[in-house]
């Protein structure tokens, strides 16, 4: 851009005096309105989360910050599509969630598909044609949107610098007289800091005056104050960014028409899935029995439970996952040109994929059978849901193969995701795995009390209904009562946060819940069943913690999950 690009007539100025301004390729209408409102969500930032545990916190920060976005794009008289304005949707609820739900992946996902929409909203904004993406969109746009946060303020700013380099009206003026000021008390400083020190020593009453004074800034406290000063500069930084690639680049996203040029032969491609739809039905065909037998099959083979879920689980869903790659891989990369030879593909695709189906079906059966041996956990209860999108994304994929819309793919990953994540906080993991534990505990099983102690407070709403069958509508366990009181005991002793209070940016529903649970359970410590079991130091054991039911001692520390 020359010099005599930037010119612009008398006349044209004058007639667009009274319009409203609008923001330039490379300029912003209101470049200083904009750094305000980033700074000051730069120290919002600072407030919400030095020093404190994010709880309700997350998904305020997440709502000032669509908020000011919002408010800019109305300012610069910019409106998002409706398109883009659908991602309020799940950015809403995964930010909301943040602070319902405290069990770790369900927390983990809630925030960072609330940010991943996030930044599909600043990408898309004023276009709306994210749900046009594929695969290689999402990369690129992300990768464009993190290279603008770093360079898109500073080109900004100077290309606005450029534009107002003619203007010299008051406002010009004024800003040096302004800048002028900040230098003189920037060179001040030192000069008074030395002649300070000078007349303190001179005087002991003006000394401890002086630092009675500066007792109130805390002086000591320097190094981190300057470090928070430039957390908050970063990230009002970071911000303004992001809003500059949503209000002056989301309009010219692009849609690529494919992720990648075909370059593979349709024969070489045939050979691939063929060989490997071979192997996958042969390997059905013989293990036909194995994949269904259950029970019968494990006492026919003398496996165990968790050997027969084991031995073939892991191995399983992991073979569905790299055959959908290699599928989709084969599918961006190989040339058809012919209309049999599309036909050939797609059925080869299609039965590479229903092989794959029964197999996720087997790895679920396999699962299954070591949940009904050792009960749930975490770690069964993630592959557990995992699956069951894994099978409708496969699902997804034989659909959009058939209507010819395999660009699509990457929106219903999108979506299996997103429904994957919205299912753990519906299911409620914690609360599932209590109820579930407990359940096989009245059929005769064990009650592991250790493991059920050691999840988040999303499992004390469940534990006190079932230990309370007057507040409990569902199904009571009138002889596990010792064992659920027993982790409500070992619960409370292993997170000692009920009696302290947090700073409210820390408030989670489910930590508040567990308060107002473990109070009341104190209170009634007139409870038949409760009274009898309490929390005592253990000497013979290390960690210390252990509850007594029935004159019995259970570690609230175990490892019996672990070991299976």
């Amino acid at each position: 851009m020359t010099a005599v690009d930037l010119e612009v007539k008398p006349e044209d100025n004058d007639k667009n005096e009274s319009e409203a301004p609008k923001p330039r390729r490379n300029t912003f209408g209101h470049i200083g309105r904009l750094l305000l409102i980033a700074l000051a969500l730069g120290w919002l930032f600072d407030f919400l989360f030095w020093e404190k545990v994010p709880g309700i916190s997350f998904a305020i920060f997440v709502g000032l910050c669509i908020t000011a976005g919002l408010l800019l794009a109305r300012l610069e008289n910019l409106r998002p599509t409706l398109a883009s304005l659908a991602l309020l949707v799940p950015i809403g609820f995964f930010a909301a969630m943040s602070f319902i739900r405290l069990e770790p992946l369900t927390l983990f996902l809630n925030r960072v598909l609330a940010l991943f929409f996030m930044a599909i909203l600043a990408n898309t904004l004023l276009g709306g044609k994210w749900w046009h993406y594929n695969l290689s969109d999402y990369i690129v746009n992300q990768v464009r949107l993190g290279i603008d946060i770093i360079g898109r303020p500073l080109t900004t700013l100077s290309d606005n610098a450029l534009h107002s380099a003619r203007d010299k009206s008051q406002k010009s003026k004024n800003r040096k007289l302004v800048f002028g000021i900040v230098r003189g008390a920037v060179l001040a400083l030192p000069v008074v800091a030395v002649f300070a020190a000078l007349l303190a020593s001179a005087d002991p009453i003006f000394s401890q005056n002086l630092t009675n004074l500066l007792d109130i800034f805390n002086i000591e406290n320097l190094g981190e104050y300057i470090f928070r000063a430039v957390l908050i500069a970063g990230v009002g930084y970071g911000l303004a960014g992001v809003y500059l690639h949503a209000l002056l680049k989301s309009r010219d996203e692009k849609v690529s028409a494919s992720w990648l040029e075909p370059f593979l032969g349709f024969t070489e491609a045939v050979v691939i899935l063929g060989s490997v739809n071979v192997l996958f039905l042969s390997f059905v065909i013989v293990q036909f029995r194995y994949f269904f037998g259950g029970q019968a099959n494990i006492a026919i083979d003398g496996y165990t439970y968790a050997e027969y879920a084991r031995r073939g689980f892991s191995e399983l869903v992991v073979v569905a996952v790299l055959s959908l790659l290699l599928y989709l891989g084969l599918s961006a990369i190989t040339k058809r040109t012919k209309g049999n030879q599309r036909r050939a593909f797609s059925s080869l695709g299609i039965l590479l994929v229903l092989l794959v189906g029964i197999m996720l079906v087997s790895a679920f059966q396999r699962l299954y059978l070591l949940e009904q041996a050792y009960g749930f956990t975490r770690l069964r209860t993630y592959p557990h849901v995992f699956m069951i999108w894994l099978g409708i994304l496969l699902a997804a994929v034989v659909i959009l193969e058939i209507a010819k819309r395999q660009q699509a793919f990457a929106l219903a990953a999108v979506l299996v995701a997103a429904g994957f994540a919205a299912t753990l906080n519906f299911l409620n993991v914690d609360a599932f795995i209590a109820r579930q534990n407990i359940a096989r505990g009245a059929a005769g099983e064990a009650v592991d009390i250790a493991y059920i102690a050691s999840l988040s407070d999303d499992v004390l709403p469940p534990l006190h209904e079932m230990l309370n069958p007057e507040s409990y509508t569902g199904r009571t366990y009138p002889t596990q009562r010792a064992e659920i009181a027993g982790a409500l005991a070992c619960h409370a002793a292993l997170n000692n946060e009920y009696s302290r209070e947090l700073p409210w940016q820390s408030f989670t529903m489910s930590h508040f819940n567990a308060q107002r649970i473990w109070e009341q359970q104190l209170a009634n410590n007139q409870h038949p069943d409760f009274q009898d079991y309490g929390v005592q130091e253990a000497t013979s054991r290390s960690n210390g913690i252990s509850v007594t039911i029935n004159n019995q001692e259970f570690d609230c520390i175990d490892e019996f999950y672990s070991s299976r």
